[in-house]
């Protein structure tokens, strides 16, 4: 039989209704039950797993396997969405595996103020994510026509590369004026504001070219007002699409309980 490891999911500030409603039912990473590891005021949502699969050289043999990764974050990402509709969620990266229960509850001996700290600031907030996007094509104005008399078509197709340079350079000064509008407008209402690397091909969906991807962590009550100034901001700005999603739990927000050791890592 495999050697059974423990998939952490999250950690949390435990409340009875987790383990009497949440937990109920639920299923993880391979379909596996999920439990809480408690120490002190702190807990951590763990399911077994087969070392046949989560081991380290197991984890890296998957990195090519994309339906099996897409699996393993669904899951995840369900347990900790789950998690945080109860309580104060600190979310762990993807993949993050301990030898046993009783390594997982080291970890949290160990970092139990620190973990507590960063729970108390995530209590009552939530993460919204703002992406702002150039529009370089849809909304540009017609080239001009050439002049009757141009018989040149080398001219003529300069002038249309300056003609859709300079719509592409108008559509990115206006979507910089948009990331400065909306951090304007959000910077009464968010505590903590991260920025993500801009996506690219099939991670960036819809049109446009997305120029800024930002996390801001908001206070759940504000959650409403923040989502409306930031879907407003843009508004007059030609060329520019800008795309509002959460709540989510905090995941930008998050440290994870053991700095700089490699994702899908055994804790030992």
């Amino acid at each position: 039989m495999d050697d059974q490891l423990s998939y952490a999911y999250a950690v949390v500030r435990p409340v009875p209704s987790l383990e009497r409603d949440a937990l109920h039912g639920l299923r993880g990473v391979a379909d596996a039950p999920v439990a809480l590891v408690h120490r002190g005021e702190v807990a951590a949502a763990v399911s077994p797993v087969s070392g046949s699969d989560f081991s380290e050289d197991a984890l890296k043999a998957h990195l090519e396997d994309l339906d099996w990764l897409e699996s393993v974050a669904r899951a995840h990402h369900l347990v900790v969405e789950t998690l945080g509709a109860y309580t104060t969620v600190l979310p762990l990266r993807l993949a993050t595996v301990y030898l046993d229960d009783d390594r997982v509850g080291d970890m949290l001996g160990e970092r139990e103020p620190s973990l507590g700290a960063l729970l108390d600031r995530l209590a009552d907030h939530v993460e919204w994510g703002v992406k702002v996007y150039a529009d370089t094509t849809g909304t540009a104005p017609p080239s001009p026509d050439p002049p009757a008399e141009e018989p040149d078509p080398g001219r003529a197709y300069l002038r249309r590369r300056r003609h859709q340079r300079r719509a592409r350079e108008d559509a990115w000064s206006s979507a910089a004026e948009a990331v400065r509008r909306v951090e304007d407008q959000v910077a009464g209402i968010a505590v903590a504001h991260a920025r993500h690397r801009p996506q690219q091909g099939p991670l960036a969906a819809g049109s446009g070219e997305n120029v800024a991807n930002d996390a801001y962590l908001v206070p759940r009550r504000r959650a409403e007002e923040f989502q409306d100034r930031a879907l407003h901001a843009a508004d007059g700005l030609d060329g520019v699409r800008v795309e509002v999603t959460g709540p989510w739990v905090p995941y930008s927000f998050a440290e994870a309980p053991a700095p700089g050791a490699p994702e899908g890592a055994r804790q030992r």
